[in-house]
């Protein structure tokens, strides 16, 4: 990768999301109003005995992680789409512009919006709600950047089967509700059926849930939490790497 040109790109893909009111909106206000919402969901709830975390603080802290995953996957899967679809992409690769500095540049970019709105709807649910981790909010601000760039790589991937916008919307029941339900926020993963729970453990949105849950549980980074942040961070690399070998220049 040539450090320049990634910074060209990234600054490129930025510049357009700032220019996006539309989805500035999505990224910044929604995850707000939704934590708004779950918060009067659980607000009359009677505190859990024994200093066990309250109904709200286990959701909320997990969709905190979901946020970036749900939105990015969305967003990125159908800004490619647009690119290969209008020609952009073609004419982008004709220049010194490598597969991998777009690709990076979008992980980067899209990171950097994933951290943004991280910190926003972390503001939201820490001071406006009360939100009580054992960890600090720093973790969980880069667990989240961290599962909007998984959600880059694997929206960049998906958007290479697709041919319309549709199409690319389409992808989300297949990717990301299977990670949802079996991510152990409804059940938890050990009292899984076995055959749920070897889906669970190889699905990424696993181990970032956990990671949450670590930072909610203990006020230090665990080792637990560290393994899952990297086992995230690998599923991301492993998901961009498909994303390039799977690019094409225009769709079919």
């Amino acid at each position: 990768m040539n450090p320049r040109i990634l910074a060209v790109t990234t600054g490129r893909i930025l510049r357009q999301l700032r220019h996006d009111r539309r989805t500035v909106a999505l990224l910044l206000v929604v995850p707000a109003l939704l934590l708004t919402l779950v918060y009067y969901m659980f607000a009359d709830q009677p505190a859990p005995p024994g200093g066990a975390p309250s109904t709200f603080d286990r959701i909320a802290l997990v969709m905190l992680g979901f946020f970036p995953f749900i939105i990015m996957f969305l967003v990125t899967s159908i800004a490619m789409l647009r690119e290969r679809t209008t020609g952009t992409l073609e004419r982008l690769l004709t220049t010194p512009l490598a597969k991998a500095d777009l690709l990076f540049g979008y992980g980067i970019a899209f990171g950097l919006a994933g951290a943004a709105q991280a910190a926003v709807a972390s503001a939201v649910a820490y001071w406006l709600f009360d939100l009580e981790t054992a960890g600090g909010s720093g973790l969980v601000i880069m667990i989240a950047a961290l599962n909007a760039v998984l959600a880059v790589a694997l929206g960049l991937f998906c958007s290479a089967f697709a041919r319309t916008e549709f199409q690319a919307v389409q992808f989300m029941p297949v990717v990301v509700a299977p990670q949802l339900l079996l991510c152990g926020l409804f059940v938890p993963r050990d009292e899984m059926a076995g055959w749920l729970q070897a889906i669970s453990d190889v699905l990424p949105l696993s181990y970032a849930v956990e990671a949450l849950q670590e930072v909610g549980a203990h006020a230090e980074p665990t080792g637990t939490m560290w393994r899952d942040v990297a086992v995230v961070a690998g599923a991301a690399v492993l998901a961009l790497v498909l994303a390039a070998a799977t690019l094409r220049r225009r769709s079919g």
